[in-house]
């Protein structure tokens, strides 16, 4: 081959490879989309997802493939997608805990929280109850605050694990409270929910979309709740901000890609989840279970999480809270 024809060749398998890509891109998603829950099964994360899974199939043809990937706060999971190809096949179901507070609470993280991702869309945000199980002494907020006064250190209340928005509300309840009770993290709700239903625990701090059932079933009470305002879900729960004010804090979540995914591929995930959170059978669903639908985009969600984790720097400092 003389140059000019190994210029032509060389010329026409550079075009092949800027128009390729482009081609594929449009046709995006082509196969099912892998969707990372950060944490176990039955939390609300998880439960959150799998509503929206079947809206996803409907509105883009491809299904929504739930992977459980739990543990440390949700940081592995997260590292697990921001090391992913961002091609928009694998991405994460964001949260509060492994992207604002975690890597507060562990010092370092593997992967950078805002920069690592695209924030494409936040789904929304929901209260954490204050639960117990159902025979505990303590009948009412006031009741188990002064419980815990009597016997400073000896209660104890869990969480979905270090970071999460059940332990860092449970954080600022002891500094606002002046109360000394113990936190026991796990990994995920679920196997929470478990112990305090058997007594293993005294408290915990969970979603509302994994408790409700055990609420609306008489097995675990809510005491209270973290929003700033009364829910129409639970309406004859107060919140702990009117008994103890300053209490407040919700758990978020959204979907997140690796970064550098392409920008056509971001805006049409963004489009078809914001058109899935205004279907009205869905945002009944979510409702039934606590949560408050949001359908923030790219800027906005990227901007709030900023916000997130300006909010709760100064609490984790104040609490000393560390990963156990």
């Amino acid at each position: 081959m003389n140059r000019r024809g190994f210029l032509l060749t060389a010329a026409a398998g550079a075009l092949a490879a800027r128009t390729t890509p482009t081609s594929a891109l449009a046709r995006w998603p082509a196969k099912p989309v892998k969707l990372v829950v950060p944490f176990a099964p039955g939390g609300g994360s998880d439960i959150i997802a799998r509503l929206l899974a079947p809206k996803f199939l409907e509105m883009l043809q491809q299904p929504l493939l739930i992977e459980n990937r739990p543990g440390a706060s949700g940081t592995i999971g997260a590292d697990v997608v921001a090391k992913a190809a961002p091609d928009g096949y694998t991405l994460l179901m964001s949260n509060n805990a492994s992207i604002a507070t975690a890597p507060l609470v562990y010092g370092k993280t593997p992967y950078q929280p805002v920069a690592g991702f695209v924030h494409v869309v936040m789904i929304g945000s929901f209260a954490n109850g204050f639960l117990v199980r159902a025979d505990h002494p303590a009948k009412s907020f006031p009741e188990f605050i002064s419980l815990a006064r009597q016997q400073p250190g000896r209660l104890t209340f869990a969480s979905a694990g270090p970071g999460s928005a059940g332990h860092l509300t449970g954080e600022l309840l002891k500094i606002r409270a002046g109360i000394d009770i113990q936190h026991v993290p796990y990994k995920g709700t679920g196997p929470a929910i478990v112990d305090l239903v058997s007594g293993q625990i005294d408290a915990l701090f969970d979603g509302l979309p994994a408790s409700l059932g055990y609420i609306r079933s008489g097995k675990l009470r809510s005491l209270a709740i973290s929003s700033a305002k009364r829910l129409p879900a639970l309406p004859n729960v107060p919140t702990i901000n009117e008994h103890i004010p300053g209490v407040v804090g919700t758990a978020w979540f959204g979907i997140s890609a690796p970064a550098r995914t392409p920008q056509v591929i971001i805006e049409s995930l963004q489009d078809a989840v914001q058109r899935c959170l205004a279907m009205l059978d869905l945002r009944a669903r979510y409702a039934e279970i606590g949560v408050v639908p949001s359908g923030q985009g790219e800027r906005e969600y990227t901007a709030f999480i900023e916000q997130e984790i300006a909010q709760w720097a100064p609490v984790i400092k104040a609490a000393n809270v560390k990963a156990d």
